[in-house]
């Protein structure tokens, strides 16, 4: 009876984490790997390793960058296993777009576009601030970077955010 109701509170613990996160974790993943059906499978395989690791989150405040942490790290391994085909990210769909805004705009467009170009090391510390809202110290943390080295890699994705704008205005 005992490992029933301890069963039953882990369950009623992570359904009640999850339920809070879910949509942050499938965000982070679909801007990670910049497609839906793959973001799906990896915050799958987050949310078993989640369960599995569930007592090693000693806080339930820090289950937000502990859940992320989980997704970064399951993409990772998403990619290591598989090898994909490449994707022209000039072409992306309709369904990618619709990931991130509700109301599309061509203005929106061309940012997620430009995001998306982005190459990893500056698209993903600027989505887990811009997005996500972490400071620099947790995406230090996060991504196991010093702080400076993030500082460095957002303000540089900035800038080329900023570059691709200016091309855009002057085309």
């Amino acid at each position: 009876m005992n490992t029933s109701n301890t069963t039953s509170a882990r369950k009623r613990r992570f359904d009640k984490i999850v339920s809070v996160f879910y949509a942050d974790m499938f965000r982070f993943a679909a801007w990670l790997c910049r497609d839906k059906s793959i973001a799906e499978e990896v915050v799958q395989e987050a949310l078993l390793r989640a369960w599995k690791s569930l007592d090693a989150l000693r806080d339930d405040d820090a289950a937000k960058p502990w859940l992320l942490t989980i997704v970064r790290r399951e993409n990772a391994r998403y990619f290591e296993r598989k090898r994909l085909e490449t994707v022209d990210i000039d072409n992306l769909t309709a369904s990618q777009s619709a990931l991130l805004a509700e109301e599309p705009t061509d203005e929106l467009d061309d940012l997620r576009e430009a995001i998306f170009e982005l190459e990893d090391d500056y698209r993903e510390p600027l989505v887990l601030q811009v997005l996500m809202g972490f400071s620099t110290s947790e995406i230090a943390e996060q991504m196991g970077l010093k702080q400076g080295a993030v500082l460095t890699r957002l303000h540089r994705a900035r800038l080329k955010l900023k570059e691709g704008s200016e091309r855009e205005l002057t085309s």
